[in-house]
C-alpha cells in the first residue's frame, strides 16, 4: 500500500476572484489559478503476494484442497437437540399424552430469520433439557401441513401446553429468547 502525499509549495497563495464593474459596461472577471500541486508515493510496507499479478500462488489458479465433506442434505442436521420431524409425527405428537409442553418452529432453509430463530431454540433446548420438547418443521417440506396450520409469515412458533383446555399459543416472526422464556414459564 502507497500513502499519497500533496505537497505544495511554501509559498502561500491565496485563491482570488476581482471585478471591476462600470455603470454601463460589462463585467469584467479575472482569476487566479492555485498553484499546481505535486504527489509524491511514500511505500509503507511490502506488497501482499496474493494480489500481485505475477506471483504464482494467485488465487485464481491455486488448487483447492477438500478437507472435509461438506454436509449432505438439508440445512438442519440430525445431531442437534431440536428435532426435525415430518406432518404426521407432529400430529401423533401433539395428539398423545405428554407432560411437558411442545414448542413447534414452523422455518424454512432459506429464510435468514429462521435461521437465527433455530440458533435461540438450540439455546433453550440446552437450558430446559427434558422440560420442554422443541421440533421443527420444515414448511418447504411439509408444505400442505403449514397451509392447514395457517402458517403464513415465518418463523411461526406454536407454543402448545401438556394441559388440553389450554390454547395454544402462536407468534410469528423472529421473537427474542426472554419472550419465550416466558411463554413456556408462565402461560403454559
Amino acid at each position: 500500500m502507497a500513502l499519497l502525499q500533496a505537497q505544495t509549495s511554501p509559498h502561500i497563495h491565496s485563491h482570488s476572484f476581482s471585478f471591476k464593474t462600470h455603470s454601463h459596461s460589462p463585467v469584467l472577471l479575472s482569476f487566479q489559478a492555485p498553484p499546481p500541486v505535486s504527489f509524491t508515493f511514500v511505500k509503507t510496507h511490502h506488497q501482499n503476494p496474493l494480489f500481485s499479478n505475477n506471483s504464482p500462488s494467485s488465487l485464481s489458479t491455486t488448487p483447492r484442497k477438500v478437507l472435509c465433506r461438506p454436509p449432505h442434505g438439508k440445512h438442519v442436521r440430525q445431531d442437534y437437540l431440536v428435532e426435525k420431524l415430518s406432518a404426521q409425527d407432529v400430529q401423533e405428537l401433539i395428539k398423545g399424552d405428554r407432560n411437558v409442553p411442545l414448542v413447534v418452529d414452523f422455518f424454512a432453509t432459506w429464510c435468514g430469520p429462521c435461521i437465527l430463530m433455530a440458533q435461540e431454540l438450540e439455546m433453550l433446548a440446552v437450558e430446559y433439557e427434558s422440560n420442554v420438547k422443541i421440533i421443527k418443521v420444515d414448511t418447504d417440506d411439509e408444505y400442505e401441513f403449514a397451509r392447514d396450520m395457517q402458517v403464513r409469515g415465518l418463523p411461526t412458533l406454536l407454543f402448545i401446553s401438556p394441559d388440553s383446555s389450554k390454547d395454544a399459543i402462536r407468534t410469528e416472526g423472529l421473537i427474542p429468547l426472554q419472550m419465550m422464556r416466558d411463554i413456556i414459564d408462565n402461560e403454559l
